[in-house]
């Protein structure tokens, strides 16, 4: 008769195989992993994951929602306030005041109440950010653009700046379809290279300068809010601010965010937003445009923003720099548009400052 088989207990029930990992090691899992959600989560497992957590170089912020902020009429943030008319100002500071709401319910492990994030109860991205203090890439994406637009309108605006306005591009359509099935359609819009006098007549010209300023503003008021965050992290290399429909982008590289920090920023005098300078544009139009991937665009208009020179540091980027920035501010079929864009015949604007 065989004895039965024993079951033997774990003889080291306590050994954890991801504590023998190094410390460097475990912060390149956290670089990757990025989103401060998860990040936050990783901090309430243990003491060193707590301690490993903050000295993550690149953080990843997702604004899911915007709430409503309880307060009395008179208040710049509320709804009902006078101030409503500065949209843009209002509705970011909402979305940005309400970060990361989640993170309320966390405990330390160390014992106790004492919350992970205790200053999150102020919803402030800077607050949030306070203890992340080797940061260098920070991405922030908001649930929605800024700019409203009707249905089948594409508008996509990508923008750097310093500490004002550096370049500005902006792609947009009156309407996004399929290809017709025959080329009639094609056909039936003439297209000689030039802007058709039509352009100027139904109200063609003046959408266009609507979407500019409208893109505008949403990118400056963008700016305006990075200031704190900015400001506490002196580490920071890159930063980046979109948002989940991918309307537009602003970014900051280190040459960027130096220039922030040691000249003043010009607030606009009518919003909490920079000031926009005054500045020279490009126009290029195409009445019918193909892209790949099956769809077409329509009155298709490529805007190029840069500041008029003045002698600032803002207007000193090269020809070729601002191509590339061009070439390839947006993704996919997109990039495909704005390639054919450029071929066409270029009109010159220029725009007061606001």
């Amino acid at each position: 008769m065989q004895p039965k088989a024993r079951v033997y207990a774990d003889p080291s029930p306590d050994l954890d195989c991801f504590d023998l990992l190094p410390d460097s090691i475990v912060l390149l899992i956290f670089n990757k992993l990025a989103d401060v959600r998860s990040l936050g989560r990783c901090s309430a497992v243990s003491k060193r994951f707590n301690s490993l957590v903050f000295l993550v170089h690149d953080v990843y912020i997702k604004i899911d929602r915007v709430v409503t902020v309880d307060g009395d009429s008179d208040d710049p943030l509320s709804p009902s306030s006078p101030r409503q008319r500065h949209l843009f100002s209002n509705f970011l500071k909402l979305m940005l005041f309400n970060l990361l709401k989640p993170f309320h319910n966390l405990r330390s492990t160390g014992g106790g109440n004492k919350p992970v994030f205790p200053q999150l109860s102020h919803h402030s991205p800077a607050q949030v950010l306070k203890d992340f203090i080797h940061v260098r890439n920070l991405r922030i994406e908001l649930p929605a653009g800024d700019v409203g637009t009707e249905d089948g309108v594409l508008l996509k605006w990508r923008a750097e700046f310093g500490s004002t306005l550096q370049k500005c591009v902006i792609l947009g359509g009156t309407k996004v379809d399929r290809k017709p099935v025959s080329s009639e359609l094609e056909s039936s819009v003439e297209d000689s290279g030039s802007i058709p006098e039509s352009f100027y007549t139904n109200g063609g010209l003046k959408l266009r300068v609507v979407w500019t300023i409208s893109s505008l503003i949403a990118a400056s008021t963008r700016h305006y809010l990075l200031r704190p965050i900015i400001k506490d992290h002196p580490t920071l290399k890159s930063l980046v601010l979109t948002d989940a429909d991918g309307q537009g982008t602003l970014s900051m590289g280190e040459e960027q965010l130096k220039e922030f920090r040691e000249k003043p920023l010009a607030p606009s005098a009518s919003s909490n937003r920079t000031q926009v300078p005054a500045s020279n544009m490009k126009l290029k139009y195409a009445p019918y445009l193909e892209l790949p991937g099956g769809m077409a665009l329509q009155g298709a208009t490529l805007v190029t923003i840069k500041p008029s020179s003045d002698g600032s540091g803002a207007s000193n980027t090269t020809r070729s720099e601002t191509d590339a920035f061009i070439s390839g501010a947006f993704d996919g079929p997109f990039k495909a548009a704005v390639k054919t864009l450029l071929k066409r015949r270029t009109y010159l604007l220029e725009m007061n400052g606001f």
